[in-house]
């Protein structure tokens, strides 16, 4: 199933880029950074995010300069331990930046089957495996209001699902003796090659479970709707 990697990101990014004018408009009102809150929308509502998971997730980058800012402008508060956690303001940003995703996949997903894609992408995010000190245990599972939308519902749990790919890359980098730093700096093409190879039979586990027309008919659907 590695072709379905860059469908997913695709169906993605298409709802964040629908959305991507409101989500400004809504940072300009109330003052806000979407930064971390957008990023985490569909954990911090659910659980702490300590200093590891945070690395986890943002593996190939700093994050404390928007930690900073979420800080200042009082959308997070941090702990002692510095674990970081929603304030009432900042969950009311997430609270309105998933209307407006809502919104978003309603409208360039229309027509087509979210439910039933929604329910597929939900079944194999189930049984992704959760890597001991990985991103997907930190984003895993998404929350999800009572009666959201099924297009609401794709889109995070797509949005999930891309960390289970991107814990995959980092074990086979990791297996092949590189550091984040290693594998963004790696030059050889054919080492490049045996770690991207290794990474698809890792992120193909979860896929592994269903029918052939079952993979079939997710792929299908997903890359309708981009």
């Amino acid at each position: 199933m590695a072709a379905v990697a860059p469908v997913i990101d695709a169906a993605h990014v298409n709802v964040h880029a629908a959305a991507r004018g409101a989500v400004l408009d809504l940072a300009g009102r109330t003052g806000l950074t979407p930064g971390l809150l957008d990023d985490l929308r569909y954990v911090l509502p659910l659980r702490p995010v300590t200093p590891a998971a945070l690395a986890a997730v943002h593996r190939y980058g700093d994050v404390t300069e928007i930690v900073e800012t979420h800080l200042r402008e009082g959308a997070l508060v941090r702990d002692a331990d510095g674990t970081l956690r929603p304030t009432p303001k900042g969950l009311a940003f997430i609270d309105a930046l998933y209307a407006l995703h809502a919104e978003a996949a309603g409208r360039v997903w229309a027509g087509h089957d979210v439910t039933g894609l929604a329910a597929s992408v939900g079944a194999v995010l189930d049984r992704a495996v959760r890597v001991p000190g990985g991103a997907l245990e930190v984003m895993a599972p998404p929350y999800e209001p009572v009666a959201a939308p099924a297009g609401l519902l794709l889109f995070n749990r797509l949005a999930a699902l891309r960390h289970h790919r991107a814990d995959a890359h980092a074990e086979s980098w990791r297996a092949a003796g590189l550091t984040a730093a290693g594998i963004i700096g790696l030059k050889d093409p054919s080492r490049r090659a045996a770690i991207e190879a290794d990474t698809n039979r890792r992120a193909a586990e979860p896929y592994r479970a269903m029918a052939d027309g079952d993979r079939q008919a997710l792929y299908d659907g997903l890359l309708r709707l981009v």
